[in-house]
């Protein structure tokens, strides 16, 4: 494949010396590429691409309105924190994919820089700046939903944890938290009708990472909340036109993502009948063919380069699909060979020859390979 998984010899990024204008924290010796150890595993793989971003200031894409000449201001002091990785939510995720590092392979040979570069990002002083930003008035919907739900998931991931340093962060960025959950839930309400793009205004994608998070931190009215809003929308929907995707700047498909959103809020049996209906083309001979990869013919478009981004998540929603269904479900082999097929071709596609998919891939294939929306006793085999 022309563009091989991540080259070690490859990763000395020029992002390691820190972003511009700004130094390393005290004490905290970045490392190059060349003086890293070798990763270990493919999630080590991954963590590189974002050691190498989350303070890497540009290029920057902002979504940012102006209020005033005083909002004409580098990323770095609009919001301190998550200033890397080309924009917000790409940075956002790209802390959640350290801090999942952190979680699920604590003795991994990046540690000891993974938490001094968490540590250079969530101090009280960044996370009231992110705070500030995120609540001053104009503002209401900034990153709403996609950075804001990759932002709960990184809380999700830090209240899990019985490490007393993850522990520390929970409480620092627990402000940032609780105002988003406050807007969210306000805007609920509102919503009348789900958003079913492909891309970031998505909302199957976001509420299903938003339930994971209240799920796992007991705020049940939260969850509620959302589970209602869900089942509202989509419990009557049909036929979804999977023939039609994915569209040619597409990172999430938005069939399998409401189906991966469903079997959340569905009881098994009731899912099991719904899926019926809402996805029919689903085989049961057990063959990959039916659901083909996306294809990208220019990995350094930003845009065209989504369609590696849509294999990834296509994957864990094929994966999180099936493992709602029971085991002698006739769906489940198609599922699943189609999980292997995209897992496959969207892991190979995760490099760093281009920044345009290098700042946010790794957290997609991460998510995938942790199978970070399924709780352990579900798993699909």
């Amino acid at each position: 494949m022309k563009r091989l998984i991540l080259s070690v010899l490859g990763l000395a990024l020029a992002a390691c010396a820190g972003p511009q204008g700004t130094e390393p924290e005290a004490g905290v010796e970045p490392q190059t590429g060349s003086e890293r150890a070798a990763p270990v595993t493919v999630e080590d793989r991954f963590a590189i691409l974002a050691l190498d971003c989350v303070h890497r200031e540009y290029p920057n894409k902002i979504s940012h309105v102006l209020q005033s000449d005083e909002d004409a201001r580098p990323p770095r002091e609009l919001t301190p924190a998550f200033y890397g990785c080309f924009d917000w939510h790409s940075s956002v995720h790209g802390h959640w994919l350290l801090t999942r590092i952190l979680t699920t392979r604590p003795d991994s040979v990046y540690a000891d820089e993974i938490r001094a570069k968490l540590a250079q990002s969530f101090t009280a002083e960044n996370m009231a700046g992110e705070l500030a930003y995120y609540t001053t008035e104009g503002r209401a919907s900034f990153e709403r939903p996609y950075g804001i739900a990759w932002y709960l998931q990184l809380i999700a991931e830090l209240e899990e944890s019985d490490d007393p340093q993850l522990n520390e962060w929970r409480e620092t960025l627990r402000p940032l938290e609780d105002a988003i959950v406050e807007k969210t839930r306000a805007w609920l309400p509102k919503l009348s009708y789900p958003v079913r793009l492909g891309t970031h205004n998505q909302t199957a994608f976001a509420f299903g990472l938003m339930l994971d998070y209240a799920r796992t931190v007991g705020n049940t009215e939260f969850a509620n909340e959302l589970a209602q809003k869900v089942v509202s929308f989509h419990q009557g929907d049909v036929n979804c036109p999977l023939a039609y995707e994915p569209s040619g700047e597409d990172f999430l498909s938005p069939c399998l993502m409401e189906a991966d959103l469903m079997r959340r809020v569905l009881s098994q049996q009731d899912f099991v009948v719904w899926l019926g209906y809402f996805l029919p083309q689903i085989p049961i001979d057990g063959r990959a063919d039916w659901l083909e990869p996306g294809i990208v013919l220019d990995a350094s478009d930003g845009k065209l380069v989504h369609l590696d981004g849509v294999n990834l998540s296509r994957a864990w929603a094929l994966e999180g699909i099936a493992s709602a269904l029971p085991a002698e479900d006739p769906r489940r082999p198609a599922l699943m060979a189609a999980y292997a097929v995209h897992r496959d071709v969207g892991i190979a596609a995760v490099s760093d020859e281009h920044y345009s998919g290098s700042h946010w891939l790794a957290s997609f294939a991460t998510y995938l390979t942790t199978q970070r929306g399924i709780s352990p006793n579900e798993r699909a085999e």
